[in-house]
């Protein structure tokens, strides 16, 4: 089997195209092969697909000898993802032998998927509500006017915060292992579209993602593990440098061997309780800034010109950074295009903005966390979770000046520039529910991130001519782009570096950052696991 990358074609190609192309490049007349990826390349102002492929061919040696001087034309790499097996018998759990997994976002899924299909019938604890009911909680605080509920939000719940998000299924991790293609195809056998398979920068959408969890916890059960929902760990047993059991709400007590927190970047109050009970912390830096929303037809301009709302190309996204004078860089941050600003806060009293998008990314707007990165020198205290409080401190402000019923302040691009307040909106309809406050933002975010912000939007103009529209949507605070605190863990057993028995997982453990990769880490963990018994 050979691999031909970088094959290039026009957005309006036909499939006779491709295999015409694929014969040329290889200079044969006849060849099968399967599509491996398909990348939209926008740049230098034309709009192409950029394909890999996967071609077999009669005579591979004589083809290869033929086009030794191109290098995008090789053997295919094996990239199968190689499962851990465990020895006979080590896999009959006991109700103390059992894994205990706090938390059902991707990584806890999915290190629970392994152990469960390995015989170990693990325990996933959730301090929230299952997928559908917790879509009902968030739909209903959004538009409905309904309380906000502190277990079952944007944050806490079936699926983790990569519930409600645009659903990117890619990453910049390293994967020698080849776990992201074994995830891919996982999602798409619980129910994800199969074109994720294939795109170079794939995504679910919430409306999706939310059938694929609901398939893998069922898996789970019907494998003898457990799911236990508005399951909310209160306190933690160690005894003997080891982690023995976790303590629940209720005060129900449950013994686990291992035991694995994937709680997300935003469980504060567990956070709190493992410092408490002397699990080491590191401070580590992490992103605030805003939403920024722009009309998404006008972004389909700035990346595609004249084959803007092609059918075959969708809604564009964008990604951009710019490094400024303030000694800071802004950058973009979970674009989602034909999406919504959405209030994602976990705590009473405080604002909290992320972006969402459907499979159909069909919404008018899009929208990007437009962000500055900060640090332990930016957050006034030594301690090691004060990354936690400087989080707060503005996320409280945006509750205070978005007018204590969690609408989110909100101002123009162009008022933003000119250092005034914003009064009413422009042409571009803010999409956050609740609601909005026309305010200054300079109310609620450091003077820092302000002036790094406003430097950046000349240089993104010029990649992205239309950026510096003056009517775009400035939503505040968005502040979660990951956790501000690590748990440092063994780099080979993956335990903590100082208690035997607790595996730190995922982001909140500061070591993932999105779907995929906390994914990844969940089946990196329960690969360890795996390899003890």
């Amino acid at each position: 089997m050979l691999q031909v990358s970088q094959l290039n074609l026009p957005v309006d190609h036909s499939d006779a195209d491709l295999r015409q192309a694929v014969l040329k490049r290889l200079g044969v007349k006849e060849a099968t092969f399967t599509v491996k990826q398909r990348a939209i390349d926008a740049r230098r102002g034309h709009v192409n697909f950029s394909y890999t492929l996967l071609v077999e061919v009669a005579d591979e040696a004589r083809v290869l000898k033929a086009l030794k001087a191109d290098t995008k034309v090789v053997v295919a790499p094996d990239e199968t993802y190689v499962e851990v097996k465990v020895s006979p018998g080590a896999n009959s759990a006991n109700s103390e032998g059992r894994p205990v997994i706090v938390g059902t976002g991707p990584c806890g899924l999915f290190a629970g998927l392994l152990l469960a299909r390995a015989g170990l019938k693990p325990i996933l604890l959730e301090r929230g509500k299952p997928a559908g009911d917790r879509a009902r909680d968030v739909t209903g605080f959004w538009r409905r006017g309904w309380d906000f509920n502190p277990e079952s939000n944007v944050q806490y719940g079936e699926g983790g915060a990569g519930t409600f998000s645009d659903g990117k299924l890619y990453t910049q991790i390293r994967d020698r292992e080849h776990r992201i293609p074994w995830l891919l195809r996982e999602m798409v056998a619980a129910g994800a579209p199969e074109d994720i398979l294939i795109k170079a920068r794939p995504h679910i959408g919430t409306d999706r993602l939310i059938k694929v969890v609901r398939h893998v916890r069922e898996e789970i059960i019907s494998l003898g593990g457990e799911v236990r929902f508005n399951a909310r760990v209160s306190d933690v047993v160690v005894e003997k440098g080891a982690m023995r059991a976790v303590i629940l709400a209720d005060g129900s007590v449950i013994e686990g061997s291992p035991i694995v927190f994937a709680i997300g970047h935003s469980s504060r109050d567990t956070f709190s309780m493992l410092h408490a009970r002397g699990i080491p912390f590191e401070p580590k830096p992490f992103s605030v800034g805003v939403r920024i929303e722009h009309p998404q037809r006008l972004v389909d301009q700035m990346l595609y010109g004249k084959w803007a709302g092609h059918e075959r190309l969708g809604s564009a996204p964008y990604k951009f950074v710019a490094h400024c004078e303030t000694e800071r860089s802004a950058y973009s941050f979970c674009m989602c295009p034909g999406g919504l600003v959405v209030a994602a806060t976990s705590e009473p009293g405080t604002v909290v903005t992320n972006g969402m998008s459907s499979y159909a990314r069909a919404e008018a707007n899009a929208n990007a966390g437009f962000m500055v990165e900060v640090g332990p020198q930016d957050y006034g205290q030594a301690h090691d979770l004060a990354g936690i409080e400087f989080q707060r401190q503005i996320e409280r402000r945006a509750f205070e000046v978005g007018g204590k019923n969690y609408h989110a302040p909100a101002q123009l691009l162009g008022d933003f520039l000119a250092g005034r307040a914003s009064t009413s909106q422009g042409s571009v309809k803010p999409s956050y529910e609740p609601g909005v406050l026309w305010t200054d933002l300079r109310e609620v975010l450091p003077e820092s991130v302000i002036a790094t912000l406003k430097e950046a939007v000349p240089r993104i103009n010029k990649s992205l001519p239309g950026f510096d529209l003056e009517d775009a949507v400035l939503t505040a605070a968005e502040t979660r782009s990951s956790a501000p605190v690590r748990i440092p863990r063994d780099p080979t057993t993956y335990e903590c570096v100082s208690l035997k028995n607790f595996y730190p997982a995922g982001e909140g453990a500061g070591y993932a950052g999105g779907i995929i990769s906390a994914a990844a880490d969940g089946m990196r963990i329960a690969e360890a696991i795996l390899r003890a018994r």
